[in-house]
């Protein structure tokens, strides 16, 4: 069906993309083979897609782990020049409870070949995976079925 001038009700199909359902940052954000320059960079990405300010973080980072945490620090470790200045886990940690950023979660699961995906979606992965179990096993009945009917 094409689009008509004045038809605001249709919607443009063919721009429809599905919702983003798993964790991570977009293919190609993150570049480069050295570990510590891609944590670098998620960090970097996860601060500049923060609706907080630099200061705003490390202030609720300070909060949240206890000690004092600077914008330095923060800069230090999404810089890929600063080698010397790593991200904890505690402060990675923490980095995603204050800004939010799930995708940095993701990009550590991608690693491993896994995703993160939001709780709300397990019970119908759960159910996804029960209905492959059973079409196994039913497969498996029937050669057993076929193999018993032939003796």
């Amino acid at each position: 069906m094409v689009k008509s001038r004045g038809d605001s009700l249709t919607g443009d199909l063919l721009s429809w993309e599905p919702p983003k359902v798993a964790a991570g940052f977009d293919a190609g954000a993150i570049r480069g083979n050295r570990l510590t320059s891609q944590i670098s960079q998620a960090v970097a990405l996860a601060l500049k897609q923060s609706t907080m300010s630099r200061a705003e973080i490390a202030s609720a980072m300070s909060v949240e782990l206890g000690y004092q945490i600077s914008e330095h620090m923060l800069a230090n470790y999404a810089s890929e020049g600063a080698e010397g200045h790593k991200i904890s886990l505690e402060r990675f940690i923490a980095l995603v409870e204050v800004t939010g950023c799930i995708d940095l979660l993701g990009f550590i699961a991608e690693r491993f070949g896994q995703v993160v995906v939001d709780r709300k979606y397990q019970a119908l992965i759960n159910v996804h995976l029960a209905d492959e179990a059973e079409q196994k096993i039913q497969k498996f009945k029937a050669a057993e079925k076929a193999k018993w009917q032939a003796i």
